[in-house]
Parts: structure tokens; sequence; C-alpha cells
């Protein structure tokens, strides 16, 4: 049996700004202004001050009635530990007008307290013509311009997620890396149907942040972890994008010598996230709101321990492999942590 080093890292060495987190949900697709409250502030502040996360944002804070409620219970509640994003009204998408009227949605949900915008995966997968028939409606669809354009002007990053790992758009059967994850989760394969692939979908949203160099674009789950080297491409021709780690340890912590050359050369440009989500809502171990979520990705960024567990469960739940630390020096880990975040949502970067 093999026996490496273990080395727990209890508490970050700076406090932390989780980017990517899931506090509520709305109606998608569906229509309604209505959000659904997945834990409200006294539930998560125990975990975020044992863990030393000073802020979280809560992407999915909808539009609307339902953005008033997601600022109400998290970030006017305690505005010093909650930032909430907006999104775009997907179920008016059809509708003549709708560039216009969510370019001018970007005015009222900035008004209303929102920080930021969040593009689901709706975009590109989910959304069509006639919002949920018809062809899929792309990501550098031109209908969007506005509201790339109004989100810069307003100073709104845009925290982006296209794609998904490259095993979801192969068949699922027994050469697929992630089958086990596939068969708990057939709903998340992309293999069939009129979908476009992982590289068709990286370079549509690639075109949107070249026509928009005005605007911040943060690519959720570090674009695309299973290829740094086309990220790095990316990087280097659009200063204005930016990428967050949520949700792909298990991707970067397998190629632990790359991912930590990528650190260095983007460590202006690197974000810290989770893709936590309370329990109750969709309990996937690797998203899953828990001190022991936060502990892993310490560990992660903190050490060079060997082969250990990407999240906490008894059984790998993305793919039947273990990941490697990388070991960041304290300057990176301070950019990581928190200056590279609290500078897009212009928040106090010496308040550590």
């Amino acid at each position: 049996m093999l026996r490496v080093r273990q080395t727990p890292v209890a508490t970050p060495r700076f406090p932390v700004i989780d980017f990517h987190t899931h506090l509520t949900w709305g109606p998608v697709l569906d229509g309604g202004e209505n959000i659904k409250v997945l834990a409200e502030a006294p539930e998560l502040l125990p975990t975020m001050d044992a863990k030393n996360v000073r802020v979280m944002v809560n992407l999915t804070g909808g539009y609307g009635e339902g953005l008033l409620d997601s600022t109400r219970v998290h970030a006017k509640a305690h505005p010093d530990r909650f930032v909430v994003f907006t999104e775009p009204w997907w179920s008016r998408v059809a509708e003549p007008n709708y560039a216009r009227f969510q370019a001018d949605e970007m005015e009222r949900a900035h008004q209303a307290g929102a920080r930021g915008l969040k593009i689901l995966k709706i975009l590109g997968l989910y959304a069509r013509e006639n919002v949920k028939t018809g062809p899929l409606i792309k990501v550098d669809d031109k209908r969007f311009e506005p509201m790339w354009e109004a989100a810069g002007a307003l100073n709104m990053p845009v925290l982006i997620h296209v794609s998904d790992p490259r095993a979801f758009f192969l068949p699922i059967d027994r050469f697929n890396e992630r089958y086990e994850e596939l068969q708990v989760h057939p709903e998340w394969s992309f293999c069939n149907g009129d979908f476009p692939n992982n590289r068709e979908l990286q370079e549509s949203r690639r075109r949107v942040m070249t026509r928009h160099p005005r605007t911040q674009f943060v690519c959720a789950h570090v674009a695309d972890s299973e290829d740094l080297a086309y990220v790095s491409e990316c990087m280097d021709s659009h200063p204005n994008m930016h990428v967050d780690i949520s949700a792909r340890i298990a991707e970067l912590g397998r190629q632990p010598r790359t991912a930590r050359r990528f650190f260095d050369k983007y460590q202006d440009r690197i974000l810290f996230g989770t893709d936590a989500i309370p329990k109750g809502f969709l309990d996937i171990p690797y998203q899953t709101f828990s001190e022991e979520l936060y502990d892993i990705y310490y560990r992660f960024l903190e050490t060079e321990d060997e082969y250990f567990d990407y999240a906490p469960a008894q059984i790998p739940p993305q793919g039947r492999w273990r990941i490697y630390g990388i070991g960041l020096s304290e300057e990176i880990l301070r950019k990581i942590y928190w200056e590279n975040a609290a500078r897009l949502l212009g928040l106090d970067i010496t308040i550590i």
C-alpha cells in the first residue's frame, strides 16, 4: 500500500473570496421570476468563518423580483460577506425586442445591487430559438451584443460557463473515463442530438470576448481544464479573459506540473471558486458546501502532497483517479484567494 505525506490545511494562508457558488436558484428556461433560496446566511456563516471564507459570490441571483429576493436574503443582510450576480431572462429570449430589453435589465439589476452577470451553460446547450424548442441559440448570437456591452459599461464582470468535460460529449460506454458519473447523471450527456462539440462552444465564447474587449469575462471551470495549452492560447490573445478553478481541481490535480506553470504565468487572472451548493439541492460530493470541500481545495493549492482525493467521497465522483498538490507561493496564493476577485468586484484588495 502506498504511503505518502498528508498535510491537512484547515485554514487558508489568506482570507478567501469564493467567486463561484450557488445560494439561490431560479426558473431558468421556465417563466416567472421567483427564486428558491437554498440556504440563508445563518446556515452559511459558521462554515465560512471556520474556513476563512470572507466573501461568497452567489452567481445565480436571478432577475426581476427574484434578484431583489436574492439580494435581500444575502447581500443586504450581510453586505460585507455576500455578493450577488444577476442572470439573463432566458424565458423571454424569443421576443423580438429581447436584445434591448436584456441590456436594459442589466442597468436595472445593477441598481438593484447585482455586481456581475452569470451565464449558465443554458446558452449554447439548452436555450433554443423558441426558448425550449427549435435550433439551439449559439453563444455568440448577436442578440446578446447589447448585454455584453452593458456589462462592460457597468463594470460588471461576466462569469460564463459554456461547455463541460469532453467525456460528456462522447458515448457512455466502457471507453468513457466518466462512465460511472454519467451512469448516475445521464442527463449530463451531450453525445447525441444537435449539440455542438466542446471546441465549437469554446470558440464561440472566444468570439464574444474578442468583440467586447471592455467587458471582463471570467470563464468558469478554468474554461477548458483538460486542455491548458488551449486555455493559455486564449488568455494570451484576450487580456479581458480570466478563469476560476471551481469544480476542476480533479482535472488540474492530475496534471500538477502543467497546472503549476499555468498558475505561475496567469497568477493575476485566476480566481478561487468551488461551485459550492448548499446540501439538499443537488448533493454532488465535489460541490456540496462543507468544511471538507474547502479543506481539499486548500490542500491542492498550498501543499505538494501526492495522490489524495479530490472530493470528500468514498468513490471518486468524476473519475477514478487522485490528485497532486501544486504548492503555490504566498504571493500567488494571495492573488488567487483574494486580490484578483476583489479587483473585479471593486472590493478593497488591501484587506489582507
